[in-house]
């Protein structure tokens, strides 16, 4: 009998769900309400991608060999250092006849729950994949539950670019509600929201940016580490202002954010895939204020007890992908706004 949640696939060790699992049963047959997809793409996550690429110096091969290794032994996609995975795109194979996500054999989609607790098995070595870059053309097959979440790509966006939208969906969706709740609520209209983006130029950052405007947001401000990024942000126009400073100095990052706002900001969401940034982003943060971290580098232990040890009066959520409606405001906001779409379209040539 089969486990909405995918309790059947689950082979070690018992009791847990998918995701805390060390191995899941990744074999092809489906039980009655699960769903096989024939893979075309993983995207791996930003943090994961980047604890891997530094572990081997760059070298995209032995990237590559890690990357089979931890599918070959856990039956997922599941980075035992960082704990995050990333997600897929692919074509639905096969549907129980109690699936409950309404996909039919033939559709195209990007699955919006983690690798880490997708049954996962490729089938190609991933050949055409040269370990330099967070999306890896695959063959394979995965398997989703009845719990599960999948998106129909859009007919109109190139696969690969609805897959990078698609893995940070949750982020715009959240700050646009965090942001947009706090408009609501303020009575003084002179006093505007405030939003502080940490890694603004990044997928996440670049789409919170625009969810935050988009919100009601007064005035924004993207952080980025270097010029370059600078740059790009600027060039595209989706914050009001845009500081330098590395968010793992606490001290120069909340100056960054309130020289550049006038004030700590009201909203401060974390996007960058470094760890080390909680502190910083308490203290950028104006009593009373949110931070919102979407980074798997997050160490939320380090994150609450710097915010006690700062006697910060400040909400903390965690970004946890799902916010109902994610996808689609995600991809409206790619599509309308142009700035958004020129920074993905640069890092896809890029990658």
């Amino acid at each position: 009998m089969t486990s909405p949640v995918g309790l059947h696939r689950v082979l070690e060790p018992s009791g847990v769900l998918p995701q805390a699992a060390l191995r899941l049963d990744n074999r092809p047959e489906i039980g009655a309400d699960e769903v096989r997809i024939r893979v075309e793409r993983l995207n791996l996550d930003a943090a994961s991608y980047r604890q891997l690429s530094e572990k081997h110096g760059g070298d995209g091969a032995a990237v590559r060999t890690e990357v089979l290794d931890i599918i070959a032994k856990r039956g997922k996609m599941h980075n035992p250092v960082t704990g995050s995975g990333g997600m897929l795109i692919g074509t639905v194979d096969e549907v129980g006849p109690c699936s409950p996500l309404r996909l039919k054999p033939g559709d195209r989609v990007a699955t919006l729950v983690s690798l880490t607790l997708t049954p996962l098995s490729v089938d190609d070595d991933l050949a055409g994949w040269d370990g330099l870059g967070e999306q890896v053309p695959c063959s394979g097959h995965a398997i989703l539950f009845a719990r599960s979440i999948a998106a129909v790509l859009p007919a109109d966006l190139p696969p690969g670019l609805s897959l990078a939208v698609l893995d940070v969906c949750g982020a715009p969706a959240l700050t646009a509600r965090v942001v947009g709740d706090l408009v609501a609520r303020r009575q003084d209209r002179s006093a505007g929201v405030t939003v502080a983006v940490i890694g603004g130029a990044g997928k996440s950052g670049s789409l919170a940016l625009a969810a935050a405007r988009r919100a009601g947001a007064a005035r924004t401000v993207g952080v980025v580490p270097v010029a370059a990024e600078r740059d790009r942000l600027l060039a595209a126009g989706l914050a009001d202002e845009v500081a330098l400073a590395d968010a793992r100095d606490p001290v120069a990052l909340a100056a960054a954010v309130e020289g550049a706002l006038g004030r700590a900001a009201d909203v401060t969401v974390v996007c960058v895939d470094v760890p080390g940034c909680e502190h910083g982003a308490v203290l950028a943060t104006a009593d009373g204020g949110t931070v919102i971290f979407f980074s798997m580098a997050t160490s939320f232990a380090a994150a609450a007890l710097g915010a006690e040890g700062l006697a910060a009066d400040v909400t903390m959520l965690v970004g946890n992908g799902f916010v109902p409606g994610h996808a689609e405001l995600a991809l409206s906001l790619l599509r309308e706004v142009p700035g958004v779409r020129s920074l993905f379209e640069a890092r896809l040539a890029a990658d």
